[in-house]
């Protein structure tokens, strides 16, 4: 795991990781001897042409932190949050600054990354408990509206007998005779009847005063109950 060039030593242990998504992930890389190399050390993900940089001292990088900020030997760095695409090999790279520019002078064996498996992270559990409590207050608030709408149509119910009071009786024909002994009209209401119904079917026909029931007290009737009248019917003697 030690890489040495010109008493120059690089240090990378970890041969493999395994991390779980969202969790923190740390890579170690220390450096030792000639101190006089001039260069910076890096981080790269993957090598050669499709190499990406993950830290290097002089960039900003969101996710990844120095262990040990303004070390000169140890360049251990941490990934926060890490995620299925940070997966891969991981090198620490020592450069050496020259006049085309810096050049790799050292690095180590890598360090593979894989992941097992997703960590359910703080964020999913509370959307999880907020939509747990949206759903919770719609489903009090639908029985609160069908318990209010079911007890207002038991008082619209229980108020129908006494507001049926205010209407006038309403004549009814009533099938209900005798061929033989022809029916007189009692009802003052009657008279107004069209000329035509003195005919001989009349004879046959008796009138029917409906009239409201009083209202019965509400304890005495069941929730649901329906309402109802009763007819006074007058009939001729033989």
């Amino acid at each position: 795991s030690v890489q040495t060039v010109q008493d120059f030593q690089l240090k990378q242990p970890q041969d493999k990781v395994v991390v779980t998504a969202g969790q923190n992930l740390t890579l170690n890389c220390t450096t030792s001897g000639n101190s006089s190399i001039p260069g910076p050390v890096k981080w790269l993900k993957g090598w050669g042409t499709g190499n990406e940089t993950i830290y290097d001292q002089t960039g900003v990088f969101p996710r990844v932190t120095r262990a040990l900020i303004g070390s000169d030997t140890d360049f251990t760095i941490c990934i926060r949050d890490v995620q299925p695409e940070d997966a891969g090999t991981y090198y620490c790279v020592k450069f050496r600054r020259s006049l085309d520019g810096d050049e790799v002078f050292l690095h180590g064996k890598g360090t593979v990354v894989s992941l097992q498996g997703s960590a359910l992270v703080p964020s999913i559990v509370a959307v999880a408990v907020v939509l747990f409590l949206l759903l919770l207050g719609l489903f009090i608030a639908l029985c609160v509206y069908r318990r209010k709408h079911r007890a207002k149509a038991e008082s619209q119910c229980l108020a129908g007998p006494a507001a049926m009071g205010s209407f006038s009786p309403i004549p009814l024909l009533c099938c209900a005779g005798t061929t033989s002994t022809p029916s007189k009209v009692l009802d003052a209401e009657t008279s107004h009847l069209p000329s035509q119904q003195s005919s001989k079917e009349d004879d046959n026909i008796h009138y029917a005063d409906l009239q409201p029931l009083p209202a019965a007290p509400q304890h005495g009737r069941s929730p649901g109950a329906a309402c109802s009248e009763y007819a006074s019917v007058m009939v001729a003697a033989k």
